[in-house]
């Protein structure tokens, strides 16, 4: 981003600019690099399916020259692309890591150095096999990530599932806490994605159920309701659920995420959340609205039936969500901080 009379803009060969004033990126603990910049370069407001493609196509035409990869993003739509790459490279063996910064790396104060040195370090030395977010000293999962500031610095946060890594005195993997890395291989291959009927609706008290009636018409495909607690819902309006069982009885989707930052949805809790369920609601358990959406565009994308797209809801396919133990909707299974390793930089890899 470069400051003009309009505001704050991307421009093109601003940052290969900046990065040659950078003296410690030559430094021999950092790595080589080479530099794709798209054109034009875009604001991530204007993030669309087409350009996650080209990130994923990039990856995979580079997948063997490279130790890791590095995506600098906006901030604003970074959680969706981080959410939606992982469904898009199922066999990622090597480190993505989507870094960006709340203040402009032309700002004479700012967060972007040391987030863009740090997010090249992760990449080409700790051999990560997911998608991640490195920002404010710590790594998360992509598909469990979200924005939860405009001004702070530690802008990111992973809510129901603990950072992969820290960086303070040393780099740090917490190695219980990731995938299990696949069969090493010089490809990786490209799932397509794109754009689907999708749409999400926020409960609250006094809602007008004809709003709802409204959303919920063809051609849309699926529906996020946004609900209170661990998954309940206004199970005394008639209207409101009269809303919901037309629209599941006409293949419209219907998934459960709870309003809440923490937590996990559970339909079987509350009679109030139970009434969804009978009314033919799914639950997205603890996904990230950004990873329940990614997830949709992925499963629609295969078109697949919605019956097929309901019963995969449950399933963790890039670890977007805990799966339920079994005779349980609790929130369990979460690793804790043992079985770790920290990464010592010495020389140069790419």
């Amino acid at each position: 981003m470069r400051p003009t009379d309009k505001g704050l803009q991307p421009e093109s060969g601003f940052l290969e600019s900046r990065l040659e004033q950078m003296p410690e990126l030559q430094s021999g603990s950092m790595p080589q690099y080479e530099i794709i910049e798209y054109s034009p370069v875009i604001d991530s407001a204007n993030m669309a399916p087409e350009n996650w493609m080209k990130m994923a196509r990039d990856i995979s035409a580079n997948y063997s020259r490279f130790d890791g990869f590095v995506i600098l993003h906006g901030t604003d739509t970074m959680a969706y692309t981080s959410s939606v790459l992982p469904f898009m490279m199922p066999g990622l063996g090597k480190p993505v890591v989507l870094t960006g910064s709340q203040l402009p790396l032309g700002h004479f104060r700012n967060d972007a150095r040391e987030n863009l040195k740090t997010a090249m370090l992760f990449a080409a030395n700790t051999g990560v096999p997911e998608v991640c977010i490195f920002f404010g000293e710590v790594l998360l999962r992509g598909c469990r990530a979200t924005k939860i500031s405009a001004t702070r610095l530690d802008a990111f946060e992973s809510p129901n599932y603990p950072a992969l890594g820290t960086a303070e005195t040393s780099l740090e993997v917490f190695a219980n806490r990731l995938r299990p890395a696949p069969t090493p291989s010089d490809s990786v291959k490209i799932e397509s994605i794109r754009s689907s009927e999708i749409a999400t609706f926020r409960l609250f008290p006094g809602m007008s159920p004809e709003v709802l009636q409204n959303v919920l018409q063809r051609p849309l495909k699926a529906l996020i309701l946004e609900s209170y607690g661990v998954g309940n819902g206004p199970s005394a309006n008639r209207r409101f659920l009269s809303a919901i069982e037309s629209a599941h009885k006409d293949g419209i989707v219907l998934v459960n995420c709870t309003q809440c930052r923490h937590g996990c949805v559970s339909q079987s809790e509350y009679e109030v959340g139970r009434s969804l369920a009978d009314a033919g609601v799914v639950s997205g358990r603890d996904m990230t609205i950004e990873a329940t959406i990614a997830k949709l565009l992925y499963l629609f994308s295969r078109d697949l039936p919605a019956d097929k797209v309901r019963s995969m809801f449950g399933e963790s396919l890039v670890g977007e969500l805990t799966p339920e133990q079994p005779g349980s909707e609790s929130h369990d299974g979460i690793p804790d901080a043992s079985d770790g390793y920290s990464v010592t930089i010495r020389g140069t890899a790419t």
